[in-house]
């Protein structure tokens, strides 16, 4: 069943989409959430990113601010720490690798011959 394969993979992913977003600036949760949720693939609800959150800053990959908001309760902006942004080029290192191990699994492109008789 695909869908469990999915459910695994993006489970994985998910910290590392986070910490991607957070690269850019500055967020709160709910603007994560909806961040992650324009991109097809990646919708997660709040449930599933604030426990990532509140990990990530346990472990010191991300600092707190708290906001004051005239358009409702504090908004608790997320940050990369230095050693987020350590952890976040180490993913990126590894993400890279795996992808270049996985392109060489794969078989090299068909050559279509209705294609290269258009020409």
């Amino acid at each position: 069943m695909i869908e469990a394969w999915i459910t695994q993979l993006r489970k994985g992913l998910l910290e590392y989409c986070v910490l991607t977003v957070l690269s850019r600036g500055a967020s709160y949760g709910y603007e994560i959430v909806a961040d992650l949720g324009k991109i097809d693939g990646l919708a997660a609800s709040e449930s599933t990113v604030y426990p990532i959150l509140a990990r990530l800053r346990q472990e010191k990959f991300l600092k707190l601010r708290d906001v004051p908001s005239a358009q409702g309760p504090t908004r608790r902006y997320f940050s990369l720490t230095a050693i987020g942004k350590v952890r976040l080029a180490e993913m990126n290192n590894h993400l890279n690798r795996i992808n270049r191990a996985i392109s060489q699994l794969k078989p090299p492109p068909r050559k279509d011959p209705d294609h290269d008789n258009a020409k």
